[in-house]
This record gives structure tokens, C-alpha cells and sequence, in this order.
């Protein structure tokens, strides 16, 4: 580790996780040194073969920075936490940090452009957003990217234009919060941007992205390991959706059959009283769970409440005169078979209404500028 003295006063340290560097790591660290910037890097247990270019990254810095080092390979977030806390526990009164890839991947000017941009909006999270419109952009990295952002969009509500950038700029205070958000690799990078939803709004600084080339580009990144990682993150929200829905159904159908065995016999209409009871029982549940479980809401809940109940009845006429439309135009298909098909598509529909306008969490206002 190296010692420093450096004073504290708008301090925005640039963090580095590196894992297995090569020579761009240290062309970064020279360029960064050179502008005076203050260097945090990560040494996530790349092992002796590697130590040398942490050697010369450590004469480069020499009083200007610190290297953080791990045992054993512990992932990107890991790493990120590390620094993360580092900062905390020795400049607390740092406006925050700066992230950055150890591929050479972002230019000093990139860097500084995020730094400018977090010194000027201390309360926000700055995204510097990559443009992967370029013949120059690996396929992976363009499909990775549009797949990510629309289910990014659609199970969280996000509208970040470039979900998988790793130089951003994080305030002191979010940092303090994203110690104890849980994933240690690439997914953490993903659980920040979720985090961020009612905390932190956001600011997007359009950056250069440099690749070699499409064939020497070089990542740590899985393609499968990492993606099931992050895609689990998204999912989580929608998984526990599908959760309360089912619980809900079962629930419905286990009390309407528990009804029904102790009022039958006493009241003529007991199917109609028991689905009734049963319905409004189930329908408590499924709203509490989806207010405090799926959506963790802000609303109040009398609003939500309201809210839907209306929903609940715009879904049910909804399907009634669909499920009867699509009867009519598709005579030969079972009626069974056309309500599946309908109330899935109403699911998946209602899904984004409760996200959106039923359990409001205010999602962080995203200004695509450089200002």
C-alpha cells in the first residue's frame, strides 16, 4: 500500500479495479498521474505474474495514489467496495470518486469530463455513456448493451442509455450505501444503477470508448457467467411479481375451497359469498406483497390502494371482452386456450401500469447532457 498526504479538500479520487492488467493499465495511470489526479488502484489477486505492472503503476503514482491489494480474485464490485471503503475511512470528506476500466478503454479526457460533471452535481450519479453506434465496437458489446437496456427498462423502469459503462461518478454518500448492496462481481455495477431509483438522480456524460479492434478487444468478462448474473439482478423484481401473483391464486383457490366447505348447506348462494370472501382476501395480499416485496413503493397506501382496486377491474373487464373477441374471430380455438393466451399478455401489461402509475417509487430524473 502506498502512504500519502494528499489534503482532502473536493477530492475525487479515480478508482481502478484491475484484474490480470496488461500494458494499457499503466499508459492510464501515467496519463492520469501526469494531470495530477489522485489514483486508487485495485489489485483483485492477479498474482505474481502480474505484479509488475502494479510495480510500475506504484513508481508512477508515487505520494499521489494508493494500490489496494486482494489475496485472490473476488470480482469487480468486490474490488469497487474495497476502494470504496478505503475512501471512506481516509478522506470522509471527499466529494466522491471516480470509476474507471483498467483496459485503457476510457481516456483521461473521459475521465475528467466525469469528474467536472460530478464536482458540479455533488448529489448525483454521473454516467459517462458510451456511443456503440461505430463500426469499431465489438458486436458483443452492441447486442449486450440494446438487450440490457430494454429489459433494464422495462423490469425496473431505468431509462439509462448505457448500462454496462464502468466509468461513472458516485457521490460519497451513495458510495457509503453501495458497501452494503449485495454482488461482488459485474452485477454489482447493475445493483448501483437499481440502487440509485428515489435515492440519486442521474447525469449522463457522453464519453469516447477506445477498442483496439474488433478482434484484439479483451475483457474478464464471462459472456454467459456474468450475463446470468446481471439478468438475475434484473429479474429479481419480476420473479418476485410472478411470486405474488401465484401465491395469490393459490391462496384465492384454497380459501374459496375452504369456503365452500363450511357454507354449503347453510346459504344457497355460498359459491358467490365464498368467491367474494375469497377474492377480496386474496386480492390484500397480492396488493400488500406487491407494495412492500415487488415494487418496495413510496405511495401512500390508501392512494395505491385505490389505484388498484381500479386496476383490478380494468384488468377483469379487459379480459372478459377480450377473451370474448378472440372467441368470435377464432371460432375453431378453445375458449380456455384464447383466455391463456389473453391474461398472459394482461400480466405482463399489468406488470409495467402497477410499476409506473399503482405503486409509485420515483424513479431518478436522467439528464443526458454534459452540463
Amino acid at each position: 500500500m502506498i502512504s500519502n498526504t494528499r489534503p482532502n479538500e473536493n477530492l475525487i479520487p479515480v478508482i481502478i479495479p484491475s484484474y490480470e492488467p496488461d500494458a494499457r493499465m499503466t499508459q492510464l495511470v501515467k496519463e492520469l498521474a501526469d494531470e495530477g489526479e489522485f489514483v486508487i488502484i485495485v489489485d483483485d489477486g492477479s498474482g505474481e505474474d502480474y505484479a509488475g505492472f502494479f510495480e510500475e503503476a506504484k513508481e508512477l503514482l508515487s505520494e499521489n495514489g494508493v494500490i489496494l491489494r486482494h489475496d485472490v480474485n473476488r470480482g469487480k464490485g468486490a474490488a469497487l467496495k474495497t476502494a470504496f471503503k478505503y475512501v471512506i475511512d481516509n478522506y470522509n470528506t471527499a466529494i466522491g470518486t471516480v470509476t474507471a476500466d483498467s483496459d485503457g478503454q476510457h481516456s483521461v479526457a473521459s475521465i475528467k469530463d466525469v469528474k467536472k460533471s460530478l464536482l458540479k452535481n455533488k448529489q448525483n450519479l454521473i454516467l459517462g455513456v458510451r456511443s456503440l453506434d461505430g463500426d469499431d465496437i465489438p458486436w458483443k458489446s452492441k447486442v449486450g448493451n440494446a438487450i440490457t437496456k430494454k429489459v433494464t427498462r422495462y423490469v425496473s423502469g431505468l431509462d439509462v442509455s448505457d448500462t454496462q459503462t464502468g466509468l461513472r461518478g458516485i457521490p460519497l454518500k451513495f458510495m457509503e450505501e453501495l458497501l452494503s448492496v449485495k454482488g461482488d462481481r459485474f452485477e454489482f455495477e447493475m445493483r448501483m444503477l437499481l440502487e440509485a431509483k428515489g435515492k440519486f438522480d442521474i447525469i449522463e456524460v457522453p464519453i469516447s470508448t477506445i477498442y483496439e479492434s474488433k478482434e484484439h478487444h479483451s475483457t474478464h468478462f464471462n459472456p454467459f457467467a456474468d450475463s446470468v448474473r446481471i439478468y438475475k439482478v434484473l429479474g429479481e423484481s419480476f420473479i418476485r411479481y410472478i411470486f405474488s401473483s401465484l401465491s395469490s391464486c393459490v391462496l384465492d383457490i384454497a380459501l374459496f375451497a375452504v369456503l365452500c366447505t363450511f357454507l354449503r348447506g347453510k346459504y344457497t348462494v355460498y359459491i358467490g359469498i365464498s368467491t367474494v370472501i375469497a377474492r377480496i382476501i386474496s386480492a390484500t395480499y397480492n396488493f400488500f406483497l406487491n407494495y412492500k416485496m415487488v415494487f418496495k413503493s413510496k405511495e401512500k397506501v390508501g392512494t395505491a390502494a385505490v389505484k388498484y382496486v381500479c386496476l383490478a377491474v380494468l384488468q377483469m373487464a379487459l379480459s372478459a371482452v377480450l377473451v370474448t373477441a378472440g372467441v368470435r374471430w377464432l371460432a375453431v380455438v378453445p375458449e380456455t386456450f384464447v383466455k391463456i393466451v389473453v391474461d398472459t399478455c394482461l400480466f405482463f401489461v399489468s406488470y409495467k401500469i402497477q410499476q409506473k402509475f399503482v405503486y409509485i417509487s420515483r424513479n431518478p430524473f436522467i439528464m443526458r447532457s454534459g452540463s
